[in-house]
């Protein structure tokens, strides 16, 4: 399994993880089966408002998890139709999400959780 993460900067699994999944500089990605990880710069950073491409952010790289504070209905709705789950980060580096993730207790966004300024929601930034 791809576990991505949305970070400002590079710092493997101590980075950061970042409030709002389109404009995060980079995606730290977590492969649980070799245990490695990898960084994807963020390609599509110069979006317009609410015009988020997941697939052209990430590179056209596929992974089967993102964990993010924030991110808009929009994003969501096109991650969810490539079969790509959104989960609700907590404050914290990727290992201390990672750690929350691998428990089962971080809950799963949906767009009702989705950026204020893309859907009404709630959102971590």
């Amino acid at each position: 399994m791809k576990i991505c993460f949305p970070v400002e900067s590079d710092k493997g699994l101590d980075s950061e993880v970042f409030g709002h999944f389109g404009t995060a500089p980079s995606f730290v990605v977590f492969d649980t089966e070799t245990k490695s990880t990898y960084t994807i710069n963020n390609q599509d950073l110069g979006h317009a408002h609410g015009k988020c491409s997941p697939l052209k952010a990430l590179d056209g790289q596929m992974v089967d998890v993102i964990i993010v504070g924030g991110i808009g209905a929009g994003a969501i709705n096109k991650l969810n139709e490539m079969g790509i789950k959104v989960y609700r980060a907590n404050k914290g580096s990727v290992q201390e999400n990672l750690k929350i993730f691998q428990s089962t207790i971080m809950p799963e966004m949906t767009i009702q959780h989705a950026c204020g300024g893309h859907a009404g929601g709630e959102c971590g930034h």
